[in-house]
């Protein structure tokens, strides 16, 4: 906001203006980069300025007003005022008001050429249109407030021809009308639009004042709702003059505490801004661009879907778009300003801008020379008529003269019959040349009729030319039509191919719940096999506590046999008996998993074949 002495040096400026309350566009910084361009630009504004100034529009204002708008300029571009510069480098002009051309050289020294720091630019241009707009608009004829006019103002200074006094071109309206009707959401009227510029035939350009009146009173009926256009105007504006290339709510993930937190994103071409709301009030962070950034597609995660990176040099910033047409937009834009920054473009619309006044000025050329060529023709033309005429002047001299001769000669013909007869060659012969030089004539006289078909076949040719190129530029928009239809058809088969993509997603999830429970199976089996070891371990236990047994009923019977020899032949009768306890056998004995006993090799494979057997049907059954 403008300091106490900022609003006093306006209201010496401008007495007549009053301080309004409006709400003002976010702050615009420039970079030092941006001076040259942004040089033209304060230039516009600071004419403007200079033109409200000039009250008896005699081209010059007085020193004392100029001097409280140097200061206004000193404060609004952060320039360290010095309060002498003024009066030194005016000291040796007393002759009174200056002229634009006598302060432009002050201006460029102490002040342009001073600009060291960042400065508001908007803070800037309203300060110029504080001081002109009252003096040439009447707000209540208008059906846009005057902050809407402020900005087309604004847009005007862009659009204009970097020539004074300020004027903008009919085609540079155009483009302006078609951005606030493509805004809107409505066609492009090409009749109405060729129905204005007919009633302006005298002049192929409006002022500032008259395209605030166009927008504000002329082109668009009341009827429209002023809501809207001002929501439209303040969108080309935002695009045109903020250099915001895109703007939406996305949800950024914190650095810190990993957080997820939703951001407005403003996109401009050097830079990704986020704030707190839509307002522009509270500035959370930039992301810088350069040309080494890059921006790539997430897959899904933590929840959070649409995903993008942006990876800088010295860190990486995850976001999150609302759905995937908003993060496939996000992306493309962000790439496409990493490029204009690789190309060493920095305002896409500047560019576009100047692009369009080179092929202005290339028409230009090509209708001056048209023009030029069809004026030489015409002059030729002309000098061949007036040959034409000096021949046919000479023509009928010449039959005046041969009449008189002919005349004389009857009159003579009674008295001179012999000279007659000389006179009479002697005209024939005369007749001969002028036949020969009358034939001759004539010759010429087809030759420059043959030439002049020729140029008259040539400018056919060039209607025909003409009318190619207007072909040419339908068959272009054809084709933009039809690449449009192709892009449709694209964004259709892509939806196609996501529900695919969908399908297999829940086959693979379904895939996922088949491995689940053979997984289950498996610890299942894991289990009954651990269970299974578990009663091998106690059977093991159960074979050593009988084998414990064993050796002490080993023990008794060598005792017993020791003690009688009898026992041991009736024992020998039995030789099963023999087998499991005699103390002489010293090979190894063998223990089976169902108690204290001992059998021979074959028995205890078939035992332990129907062991496995059962063991196997149990499994099978379970």
């Amino acid at each position: 906001m403008y300091n106490s002495t900022y609003r006093e040096g306006l209201k010496l400026l401008s007495p007549e203006v009053k301080t309004e309350t409006q709400t003002e566009p976010p702050s615009v910084l420039v970079p030092l980069e941006d001076k040259m361009w942004l040089r033209e630009e304060l230039l516009k504004a600071i004419w403007h300025a200079f033109t409200a100034l000039d009250v008896d529009h005699r081209g010059k204002v007085s020193k004392s007003q100029l001097k409280v708008l140097s200061y206004n300029l000193y404060t609004v571009m952060k320039i360290p005022h010095d309060p002498m510069s003024f009066e030194e480098h005016f000291k040796d002009d007393d002759k009174g008001p200056l002229s634009n051309e006598g302060y432009m050289p002050y201006l460029n020294r102490y002040i342009l050429d001073k600009v060291q720091e960042d400065f508001d630019v908007l803070e800037f241009y309203r300060m110029c249109w504080t001081l002109c707009y009252r003096k040439n608009i009447h707000p209540q004829r208008l059906i846009i407030s005057d902050n809407d006019a402020f900005k087309v103002w604004c847009i005007f200074n862009f659009l204009s021809e970097d020539k004074y006094p300020l004027v903008i071109v009919f085609e540079e309206v155009e483009y302006f009308l078609r951005k606030l009707m493509e805004a809107m959401g409505m066609g492009w009227c090409e009749e109405r639009f060729t129905d204005y510029r007919t009633k302006q035939s005298t002049k192929s350009w409006l002022n500032v004042w008259e395209l605030i009146e166009l927008v504000g009173v002329t082109y668009f009926s009341k009827d429209i709702d002023r809501q809207i256009l001002s929501m439209c105007i303040n969108e080309v504006f935002s695009e045109l003059i903020l250099n915001i290339l895109k703007q939406g709510y996305m949800m950024k993930k914190g650095h810190k505490r990993k957080n997820w937190t939703e951001r407005w994103f403003v996109l401009r071409p050097t830079s990704l801004s986020y704030y707190v709301c839509e307002d522009l009030t509270e500035k959370k962070g930039d992301i810088v661009l350069d040309q080494s950034c890059c921006v790539e597609s997430l897959l899904d995660k933590d929840g959070k879907k649409c995903l993008f990176i942006i990876k800088c040099i010295d860190k990486s910033f995850e976001i999150s778009a609302s759905d995937k047409k908003k993060k496939q937009e996000w992306i493309q834009a962000i790439q496409m300003c990493i490029q204009l920054l690789r190309l060493g473009l920095l305002s896409p619309h500047r560019d576009a801008l100047l692009r369009r006044r080179e092929l202005r000025q290339k028409q230009q050329l090509e209708q001056e020379d048209l023009a030029e060529r069809m004026k030489n023709l015409q002059a030729a033309n002309e000098a061949k008529q007036r040959q034409l005429e000096d021949m046919r002047m000479k023509m009928e001299e010449a039959t005046a003269k041969a009449a008189l001769e002919e005349l004389r000669r009857k009159k003579k013909q009674s008295d001179l019959q012999d000279r007659y007869r000389l006179d009479l060659e002697r005209e024939k012969m005369v007749r001969q040349e002028m036949e020969e030089q009358m034939a001759q004539k004539s010759s010429e006289l087809e030759q420059y009729l043959q030439r002049v078909r020729e140029l008259e076949d040539m400018y056919h040719r060039l209607e025909d030319a003409l009318e190619d190129e207007r072909q040419a530029k339908q068959d272009e928009e054809a084709m933009r039509k039809l690449q449009a239809r192709l892009l449709e058809e694209e964004a259709a088969k892509r939806a196609e191919l996501e529900q695919i993509y969908l399908k297999q997603q829940r086959e693979l999830s379904q895939t996922e719940a088949e491995k689940e429970e053979l997984i289950a199976e498996q610890l299942a089996k894991e289990q009954e096999l651990q269970a299974a070891s578990q009663q091998l371990d106690k059977l093991e236990k159960e074979r050593q506590g009988a084998l414990e047994q064993y050796q002490e009923v080993s023990k008794k019977l060598e005792r017993a046999a020791n003690k009688t020899k009898t026992w041991k032949d009736k024992v020998a009768k039995h030789e099963g008996l023999v087998r499991l306890i005699q103390p002489g056998h010293k090979g190894p004995q063998r223990i089976t998993n169902w108690g204290l006993a001992s059998f021979t090799d074959i028995e205890l494979e078939q035992r332990k074949k129907t062991w496995q057997e059962k063991k196997n049907q149990g499994a099978q059954a379970q």
